[in-house]
């Protein structure tokens, strides 16, 4: 097998509060020793709610945040002990598509200027004429017109707009994409569009993906992988569908009972967490989801002993009962 193209361990990113009393307040803990491999054309899914640290970890990666501590090894290439030059030249290599389509595009840029960015800042084009070329080719490849390239981004819809980043990030030849829940604000007919799209562009370019999301139905249709986060830590990793069909962590049962099913004659337990998540500046001791878990193992080992991933079935899971399901999840 070869070498995965992305290799994290132990990453940490800690934030320091603002203000007159900063220096007394903890630090917020958003990610807290996350350790992954992103194989080469593969997509590896972060999930988890709001809050559990998805996009700290892959804007840290990309180093549009500096890592607190940990290790990132990408194609060979330390990333967070780069100097300035070193990192720009890998930086054609590691891209991000935002959340946001309506505010990750500048609204005084045409959207040739924004596309040609990184071929100008990358000299990636001889000429005017080559520059104007490479962004009609892109425009078109991402399912748009050329002529779009002379017009400003309060002229388009969220789902062409977000069709204008991915052609942006695109526009360096990259071969790795962060794609910081790329879907999760467009409507859910454009959603599927754009996920085909992104599978399209994977097998045409080769491109390996962190994708990061929420929603597990969304998962399903684009990933290989997924890893489940909870308050900073992964406590659940495995191949998509051995995943999906069999959770064995409390978190991803409970994130697997929200999804919709589509099958009217299918029942399936919901699972309604108590509590609210707790905060990522005093996160707490033992297993962090031992205030909101509802598995019926769950004993004092839990609020002292941090769990580790280890192999449960066909996932890893970082829970002292996992060979137990909490929730049968019946469909």
């Amino acid at each position: 097998m070869s070498a995965p193209l992305l290799m994290v361990r132990d990453l940490v990113k800690h934030y320091r509060s603002e203000g007159l009393f900063a220096r007394k307040a903890p630090p917020v803990r958003a990610v807290d020793g996350v350790s992954f491999e992103v194989g080469r054309g593969e997509t590896l899914a972060l999930v988890g709610e709001s809050g559990c640290g998805k996009s700290s970890v892959g804007r840290t990666i990309i180093r549009l945040q500096e890592p607190t501590s940990g290790e990132a090894i990408f194609d060979g290439e330390p990333v967070f002990q780069l100097a300035r030059e070193p990192l720009r030249a890998l930086r054609r290599r590691m891209q991000i598509i935002f959340q946001d389509p309506y505010s990750s595009l500048n609204p005084r840029m045409t959207v040739g200027d924004a596309v040609a960015e990184g071929i100008e800042i990358h000299r990636l084009a001889g000429s005017k004429a080559e520059r104007n070329e490479r962004v009609a080719s892109l425009l078109e490849e991402v399912g748009l017109d050329a002529s779009y390239a002379r017009r400003y981004p309060h002229e388009f819809s969220g789902g062409q707009r977000q069709r204008i980043g991915i052609a942006r990030a695109l526009a360096v030849e990259p071969s790795f994409i962060v794609c910081d829940e790329p879907v999760s604000a467009l409507d859910v007919s454009v959603q599927a569009q754009v996920l085909n799209l992104l599978r399209d562009l994977q097998e045409r370019r080769g491109l390996s993906y962190l994708f990061i999301a929420h929603d597990l139905a969304v998962v399903r249709q684009i990933a290989q992988r997924v890893a489940v986060m909870y308050l900073g830590h992964i406590v659940e990793t495995g191949p998509t569908e051995a995943l999906l069909s069999d959770p064995r962590h409390p978190y991803t049962q409970a994130l697997l009972s929200a999804v919709p099913e589509p099958d009217p004659s299918a029942q399936r337990e919901r699972i309604v967490l108590t509590g609210d998540l707790p905060s990522p500046s005093n996160p707490p001791p033992g297993c962090r989801f031992h205030t909101r878990c509802f598995h019926p193992l769950r004993s004092e080992r839990c609020r002292t002993e941090v769990p580790v991933l280890r192999p449960v079935h066909q996932t890893e899971a970082a829970c002292h009962y996992a060979e137990t399901p909490a929730s049968p999840l019946a469909r």
